[in-house]
């Protein structure tokens, strides 16, 4: 059976940035960077031309920065919405909210590893959100300093049982659903199950959105 191929458009104005990313991504099986663009103009005029399966942006770039390139290609009210994964920096944690709500499924940190590089792209590629202890976590939980609520009252209004409130505490602390599997011994097919039915009681469309809801209403604790 034919590997699935994954098309990349890389978007960053520093070239250097760019070259590394695509050189790390072209050299992993299944990966293919289609394009990249040194501004959010360019960037979304490429992803719109070539419908990639992932886009990576970053946040800051000339003429349209990340925020708006992924309002554009994944917000609300788009048609047919990419899967934009945001790429950031320790010091840009304000942007984070902003960037869910324009519909961004993952973010990256500029430095990051070239194996957390793949594992984002192909986590974006399935529709799925990275969620890293490592790089999102510690940016939503500045949402908890802020704005954390009374965890009965918000997860009840949720619908959420006692077990999906235990998985979405999981996924906020950046557990993969293997891991979840393994700490609340339940099947694969299972935490898939369940997640789904999260995602649809908060009216999230990725884990990303799972986690942020978590850490917002006081559900998520420190990883330990």
């Amino acid at each position: 059976m034919a590997e699935t191929r994954i098309d990349v458009v890389i978007a960053d104005d520093q070239e250097l940035v760019r070259t590394g990313f695509s050189l790390i991504l072209g050299a992993q099986p299944g990966i293919t960077v289609v394009g990249a663009a040194a501004d959010g103009v360019e960037c979304i005029d490429m992803a719109r031309r070539l419908r990639p399966d992932v886009v990576l942006a970053d946040i800051r770039m000339p003429r349209l920065d990340g925020l708006e390139v992924v309002r554009q290609l994944a917000g609300p009210g788009v048609a047919e919405p990419l899967n934009v994964v945001l790429i950031t920096t320790f010091d840009q944690d304000d942007y984070v909210r902003t960037g869910l709500r324009n519909g961004a499924c993952g973010f990256l940190l500029k430095d990051a590893s070239p194996g957390l590089l793949v594992e984002a792209v192909q986590a974006a590629s399935r529709g799925d959100a990275l969620v890293s202890p490592a790089v999102t976590v510690r940016l939503l939980r500045r949402l908890e300093e802020s704005e954390r609520g009374p965890v009965s009252g918000n997860a009840g209004a949720a619908g959420l049982s006692e077990r999906e409130l235990d998985i979405v505490r999981l996924v906020a602390v950046g557990r993969t659903n293997q891991e979840i599997c393994d700490e609340l011994f339940l099947s694969l097919s299972t935490v898939k199950t369940y997640l789904a039915r999260i995602q649809a009681k908060l009216e999230a469309r990725n884990r990303v959105e799972v986690a942020a809801w978590a850490w917002e209403h006081g559900v998520a604790h420190p990883a330990r």
